[in-house]
């Protein structure tokens, strides 16, 4: 009995031992099998649920446009390259848009007024809803809804903003009236898309509408009730471009900064008179005439480094994407804008965005730019240009799909 008693304790504690590393040992296994599970881009699915082959594919159609076919070749322009198409992959198999359909095309509804001029991305956006693959005609199986009311074709039509904003209220307190949808979310999942900013303005007689619904627009000003984290900036984009994009030309930049435009804002009154009998800065007080030769204000784009973008009558300007079609690095000098697609392009890897208080001192910080920084925010500028190009019909990753990309993500605030 004695014997027994003094191994007892010995055999019980190896017993309690080998348990307790026995469950250790478990455990560290089955956290290492879930972490890598979580992690693992190669594994069977990604965490939102989209086989990495579809991933995969849809990284391959970037990779053609212009990347090197991996993630990390893109980590410099956008927040999070493996978010964006991963997202992008899932937008292009699930997302669906429904058209109300009410509306005479003839007059200020579901059709285009142009597919050219200052304005033309409202025109392109009614186009490429319908060619994409993205509409349904089924209400009960649309994540969002378009209201498709173009107050582009009302100012082609000389309609006053008073009659507008008549014509907007009517036609959307008609659809409230007419259908569930609205009323479900009271009206957080849709949305219209505006270009000039007029329109903006004439959906002031609906504040529910201003407030709840989300809208694309060319003006994302706070002076007109603009929400970031709800609305959407437009980009602005002076289609057809007049010459082809500009491309790996660095050495051919010997003009340190170009602006040319009208003195229709603060800042362009101060930039114009500040700068415009410097040797090294292109700033002219009025866009070049056409006296002086043929596409002379386009080209003038080729040769220069960086073109300055001052906002004019709105805080948008045409003159930003024309920056990035022919490779010219844009220089954003306003002391508030929500830049198009900011939510996914880190604008400050193709970019300089300055406030209004720099243009005292642009030039010097121009010239404080090293010329290993400006290649690289003009190899940044070349990898960002085809998300700023419209299509008929629309191509993967264009203005279009990247427009939609920030209404995907969007979807997520809606309540029922």
């Amino acid at each position: 009995m004695a014997g027994k008693s003094l191994h007892s304790p010995t055999v019980s504690c190896s017993i309690q031992r080998s348990l307790l590393a026995f469950a250790s040992l478990t455990l560290i296994c089955f956290a290492f099998i879930t972490f890598h599970s979580l992690r693992s881009p190669s594994s069977a699915q990604l965490s939102s649920g989209i086989p990495t082959s579809t991933v995969n594919k849809v990284f391959a159609g970037g990779a053609n446009e212009g990347g090197s076919g991996s993630f990390s070749s893109y980590g410099d322009v956008y927040h999070s390259p493996e978010s964006f198409f991963t997202e992008y992959a899932e937008m292009e198999r699930k997302f669906k848009i429904y058209i109300y359909t009410d509306g005479d095309p003839n007059t200020f509804y579901q059709t285009p007024r142009k597919l050219t001029g200052k304005y033309s991305s409202e025109g392109y956006f009614f186009q490429n809803i319908r060619e994409s693959g993205l509409r349904t005609e089924h209400p009960d199986q649309a994540d969002l809804f378009f209201i498709p009311i173009s107050c582009h074709k009302m100012r082609g039509k000389g309609t006053s903003y008073e009659n507008m904003t008549i014509i907007v209220q009517n036609y959307v307190e008609g659809l409230i009236n007419k259908y569930p949808y609205w009323n479900r979310t009271l009206g957080a999942d849709h949305f219209f898309v505006t270009c000039h900013d007029v329109g903006v303005r004439a959906t002031e007689g609906l504040p529910f509408l201003v407030k709840n619904s989300i809208r694309v627009v060319c003006s994302p000003s706070y002076d007109v009730g603009y929400i970031p984290h709800k609305d959407i900036a437009l980009p602005q984009v002076l289609q057809p471009f007049a010459l082809p994009a500009g491309g790996s030309d660095i050495t051919n930049r010997t003009v340190l900064g170009f602006w040319a435009g009208h003195r229709n804002s603060r800042i362009r009154v101060i930039l114009a008179s500040l700068w415009e009998n410097d040797t090294e800065l292109a700033i002219s007080n009025n866009r070049i005439s056409r006296e002086f030769g043929e596409l002379v204000y386009q080209k003038q784009f080729y040769r220069t480094k960086f073109c300055i973008c001052p906002g004019g009558s709105q805080v948008n300007s045409a003159r930003i994407t024309d920056s990035i079609h022919y490779g010219c690095v844009p220089v954003i000098l306003s002391n508030y804008y929500d830049l198009p697609f900011n939510d996914i392009l880190d604008w400050k890897k193709f970019s300089l965005i300055l406030t209004e208080n720099d243009v005292y001192e642009l030039k010097s910080i121009l010239k404080s730019i090293s010329d290993e920084d400006f290649a690289a925010l003009h190899k940044g500028l070349m990898e960002i240009q085809k998300h700023f190009e419209w299509h008929s019909p629309p191509v993967r990753f264009d203005a279009f799909h990247m427009v939609m990309y920030d209404l995907w993500l969007r979807r997520h605030v809606i309540k029922y």
